[in-house]
């Protein structure tokens, strides 16, 4: 067993109730003691489903910006400020897509039709 894994308690059990939108509340007590945010990852394991917090890996757009700001003469704690405000911007963008994704997916925004997409412009 890891250093993080605990014995399962059957006394700190809880029921929960999942919504005709398949959606589920998680308890305050295990929100916060796992420090959880907007996002978990979910896996199926063993015949159960498995909520983690998310860990993301550095973004893979950090080695084109640390590229970028170096080009662009940045250094020492100029080019970790700048970087750091690279990154946020990054992230905000990526959250807008995401958004903009679930509202196309529950129907609250059109999106693009595939023939707008990918039809020829010769036509």
């Amino acid at each position: 067993m890891n250093a993080h894994a605990k014995k399962h308690d059957p006394m700190d059990r809880k029921i929960i109730s999942v919504s005709k939108k398949r959606q589920i509340t998680i308890p305050l007590k295990y929100y916060r003691q796992l420090g959880l945010d907007h996002e978990l990852e979910c896996t199926l394991e063993d015949g159960a489903i498995v909520l983690r917090p998310l860990k993301r890996e550095p973004s893979e757009f950090s080695t084109e910006i640390l590229k970028d700001l170096i080009a662009q003469g940045y250094s020492g704690d100029e080019l970790v400020r700048k970087f750091e405000e690279e990154s946020e911007n990054i992230k905000k963008a990526v959250d807008r897509m995401l958004e903009e994704a679930d509202d196309i997916a529950s129907g609250k925004k059109d999106g693009e039709k595939f023939h707008d997409l990918f039809d020829s412009e010769d036509e």
